[in-house]
């Protein structure tokens, strides 16, 4: 038999051979990959079965067209992308991302983690992922409904609750969803509720689905950290972005006693002395849309840094909660320098593979995307719950349910890894317990 770092070594060499130019799917195939060996060991019949062979090719890749008309009636042309990753563990489940940057590979790299990090959930949901280069900034309510309504045209014949849920994820927020799921319905002619998630509480969504990124990862945090005996009480942090998940992970942070320093956008970061005001911050990006700049029109005590790096911040936290590969070697060792204990992802791998070599020597308590930012998808499996069986959940039961899954997430990342003999490595573990979980499930079903 191949020794097993032989044989990842090939397949990683395939997956790049097979994908040509797709840097973002390579890097996230890379990351787990390298975590695996000591499992191929320990169960040769992953191997026999050609498992990651398997696990690293799409079992469906849908590219399309999205044709929509602007207020101006101007006709406009866009790419929309569906990749269904893996369904040994239930129906396709994994979020709808609008950006410029959505490309085939960043949808494939963002489907690939999905699969690992639904299988952590403990959930029985599959990976997937789609999007499109669509970009809502600047947009008008019609322009965005428009294009939901195109985009779901071609997308709706590939979904149902029992095949893809999607969700929301950057630029698709309830809105979005709200579009969509109204033009699945009146395509289909079917209330099948249970097909979206992230939908508003007046068309069946859930509560806490759009606190549930942000709050799950503090949970996870706040994890992490007990197992440390360190308390998040006082400590300062820094989290960067500040669309949802930043923003309620920002409130959990301050229901615990923690001080958020610092959030950002594309223009560059705030920096607030007393800590970020929440509910000015609410205002600014939930209310009105406005941009991280206007903080400082509210507050005379923050300074607004165009195009600054937040990393350069000193805090004992850090949360990455914008984009992928927000955080470089220089900007990981800028961290540990200024004091950083802890960081935690909140957006999907934010941190290159020379930051978290940093994190790791500096032995800085890391939490990766596919556990710490779990509670989205989490929160999505429990509303696909709720439609199925036509109920509907109070904000405390919900939000219980989701501490829950966090915790034990980070519990099965925590054992894994110790069992594997990397105590503490919560990247190792949480690659080696989703891809387990995943695997078994493959060979249970047969060649599929």
């Amino acid at each position: 038999m191949v020794p097993a770092n032989e044989l990842i070594d090939s397949v990683y060499q395939e997956v790049v051979r097979r994908n040509p130019g797709e840097s973002e799917f390579h890097q996230a195939a890379c990351e787990v990959l390298m975590s695996l060996a000591p499992v191929l060991v320990k169960y040769p019949e992953f191997t026999e079965n050609k498992i990651l062979e398997r696990l690293c090719e799409p079992e469906r890749q849908v590219i399309f067209r999205v044709p929509w008309q602007d207020d101006k009636g101007t006709i406009n042309i866009n790419r929309g992308f569906r990749v269904e990753f893996n369904s040994a563990l239930g129906p396709y489940k994994g979020g709808l991302r609008f950006h410029p940057s959505v490309s085939l590979s960043v949808v494939k790299f963002l489907g690939f983690e999905q699969i690992f990090k639904n299988a952590l959930t403990g959930l029985p949901i599959g990976g997937g992922k789609g999007g499109s280069d669509f970009d809502p900034k600047g947009r008008s309510e019609n322009e965005i409904m428009r294009f939901c309504q195109s985009f779901m045209t071609e997308l709706y014949r590939f979904l149902g609750e029992y095949t893809d849920v999607p969700a929301g994820d950057i630029g698709v927020g309830t809105r979005e969803i709200n579009y969509l799921f109204g033009q699945y319905k009146r395509i289909t002619n079917r209330y099948e509720s249970a097909t979206l998630t992230g939908k508003s509480l007046h068309t069946t969504g859930s509560l806490v689905r759009t606190e549930a990124t942000g709050y799950g990862l503090v949970y996870f945090l706040d994890k992490m950290l007990r197992t440390k005996k360190i308390s998040l009480d006082s400590l300062t942090c820094t989290v960067s972005g500040s669309g949802n998940v930043a923003i309620f992970a920002i409130e959990k942070l301050h229901h615990l006693g923690a001080k958020v320093m610092a959030c950002s956008d594309s223009d560059g970061y705030v920096y607030d002395k007393n800590g970020i005001d929440l509910e000015t911050l609410k205002e600014i990006k939930l209310g009105y849309r406005g941009r991280i700049g206007d903080y400082i029109n509210h507050r005379k005590d923050a300074y607004f840094k165009e195009h600054g790096n937040i990393w350069e911040i000193p805090c004992k936290v850090a949360l990455p909660c914008a984009t992928q590969n927000e955080i470089n070697g220089k900007d990981a060792q800028m961290l540990v320098k200024n004091g950083c204990i802890a960081v935690a992802e909140g957006a999907n791998m934010p941190s290159t593979p020379e930051a978290i070599k940093v994190f790791k020597e500096a032995n800085i308590a890391f939490g990766p995307a596919k556990a710490a930012n779990a509670g989205g998808v989490a929160t999505s499996a429990l509303e696909m719950q709720q439609n199925a069986s036509r109920d509907s959940w109070s904000f405390e039961y919900t939000n219980n349910r989701l501490k829950e899954i966090m915790e034990s997430i980070h519990d099965v990342c925590y054992s894994k890894a110790e069992e594997f003999g990397i105590k503490g490595d919560y990247v190792q573990g949480a690659n080696i317990a989703g891809f387990i979980k995943v695997a078994s499930a493959m060979l249970e079903l047969g060649l599929i």
